[in-house]
Parts: C-alpha cells; structure tokens; sequence
C-alpha cells in the first residue's frame, strides 16, 4: 500500500519548536545510500550469459555431452564409417517472473524532505536494490538445487585450528569438478562473510602466500584469489561455499518488451517515475523479468557444514 508522508508539521509550545528530523530545518546530514555493489549481490556474476526471451519463457539444453555415443573405431581400407549419434541434453524450460515493486512520493514529501533533491533519487534506489536482492535469492537458490553433487566439509571454525581445513575442501571440490571430464575450469568460489573470515585465517593459506608483499591480507583486509579461484563473498550463503565454472554454469534469461516509459537501472533493472497530478505524487518503479537459468549442473559443486 502507498504511504504517506511521515514527518508531522513543526508544532511550538511556549518558546520550545518541536520539528521532525526528516525536515528540512535543522541542517542535516544524509547518510550514503547503499547500492547493489555494497550489498554484494553476486548472482548476476556468477550466471554470466545473457539470454533474452520475447514468449514468457526458455527452453534449453542442460548438461549437453560434448562427444558422440559411440567409441571411434579403426576404419579399414574401403570400409564404410561408423555412423554415431550426437546426443542433446535433457530438454528443460523456465518460465520468465515478473519481479516488481513501487513506492508512492507526494510533492510534500520531495519539497520538505531533509534529502531535498535527492530524495527522488534514494527512494528509487531503495526499490531497484530491493528488486536486486529477491533476483539474488532466487538465483542462488536455483544454482543450490542445480549442482550435480554435495560433499560435506570440515568445519572451517572449528575450535581446534589443526581441524580447519578450508584448502583442502576447496582443491578437492576443483577436481570433483574436473573428474566429470566435461571440460569445466572452476574459476570462482562463493562464500559466505564468516567462511571468508576463515579464510583469511587459515594458517596453511597463510604459510603458501608471497610473504613480502603489501597485497597481503594482513595489510588489505582481503582475499581476492584463493587456489586460482576469484573469491565473491556473499550473505545469500550461510553454512555452505560453492565452487564453480562461471563462464559453463549458465545465466539469466531477461525479457525486454519495449514498453513505454522505462529506463535500464542496475543488472537489467527496469525503472519508470509515473506522475499522478490528481495527487500531487510520483510513483517510482522497478521491475525485472527474468528467471535462472543453470545450463551445467557439473560445473557447480556445493560444499556444506563449513561454517556453523
């Protein structure tokens, strides 16, 4: 439902003036509005193809074999070749969903507001990011359910440091990758805040890195690469890491209509300020169609219980 604007008008009381502090009166000072690069939604970084759907919907292929059915045999002079055939993947189909929402903005709010002109600007970022972060959540989940195989790791905050064993978990996610022979080059790890924390901690991690460098952790605060895997640390992850093929595992399928009044904001974000001059408002809103799409589920492989 549209709210209305919150901050009551300055009432005086003897010589005390009460005002709130979302006026304009007395100097305020705005707080930077977070984007999506702040939050770390990551989904879109990781299904990094783009698909684009006019019918409401995706069909594609998962897990196509890249070799024919049969064993290549030895011809022999003047005999015919063995015929093979080429196998496709399963056949699947996602639908496109709408996700959307709008906020009401009177003028009173735009005009008195402490943000002053920026008011418009925060409201609608508010709503894109709000967009962003339900594609995120779905997203993950759909890559969750995808992934081929699950292997249940040591804890990385165990409270004996000799039990903590994150390289180990992670190289031997690489290669289960590896051993489904299907050409996937695991190139990025997905964690959670508190798993990053651990990997920052790892003593074992720390003992194999450039000692005398100043891109060293302890200096930066950071750990962009771990076992040639870029690190993207992300809330939408709890107790689990993800190890993956980001150019194989897939990516999101927008539909682009052409309707009328809407400008592209963040990650595929559909903006549109609508004026309602019968009541002196701004509706803001933002949209994306879109839906998941995890064409290899091989290239995905979930560790769980590294963190508690």
């Amino acid at each position: 439902m549209p709210g209305t604007y919150p901050a009551a008008a300055p009432t005086l009381s003897g010589d005390t003036l009460t005002i709130s502090r979302l006026l304009q009166n007395p100097a305020f000072i705005a707080r930077v509005l977070r984007t999506f690069r702040n939050l770390r939604f990551v989904s879109d970084q990781i299904l990094t193809q783009r698909f684009r759907s006019n019918g409401g919907a995706v069909l594609y292929d998962q897990s196509e074999p890249f070799v024919s059915d049969r064993t290549v045999e030895a011809v022999a002079p003047g005999s015919e070749y063995p015929f093979a055939s080429l196998p496709t993947g399963t056949a699947a189909i996602a639908a496109i969903v709408k996700w959307g929402q709008k906020h009401r903005l009177t003028d009173e709010e735009i005009a008195r507001s402490a943000y002053a002109g920026d008011a418009i600007g925060r409201s609608m970022q508010k709503v894109v990011n709000s967009v962003i972060k339900q594609v995120d959540a779905v997203s993950m989940s759909a890559i969750q359910s995808a992934a081929a195989d699950t292997a249940t790791a040591g804890t990385w905050d165990n409270a004996t440091a000799a039990n903590r064993k994150p390289l180990d978990d992670i190289l031997l996610g690489v290669q289960r990758i590896e051993d489904r022979n299907q050409g996937y080059t695991p190139d990025t790890l997905v964690v959670s805040p508190k798993a990053y924390t651990y990997l920052m901690l790892s003593e074992l991690i720390a003992t194999l890195r450039q000692r005398e460098s100043t891109d060293n952790p302890v200096y930066t605060g950071e750990i962009e690469k771990v076992a040639g895997l870029t690190i993207l640390k992300t809330p939408a992850l709890t107790t689990s890491v993800l190890v993956l093929d980001s150019k194989s595992l897939g990516g999101m399928a927008d539909e682009m209509d052409g309707a009328p009044g809407y400008a592209v904001s963040d990650l595929a974000v559909q903006v549109k300020a609508i004026r309602h001059d019968d009541l002196d408002a701004w509706d803001l809103q933002a949209r994306r169609k879109t839906v998941p799409v995890v064409l290899e589920g091989g290239a995905v492989e979930e560790i769980t219980g590294v963190v508690s």
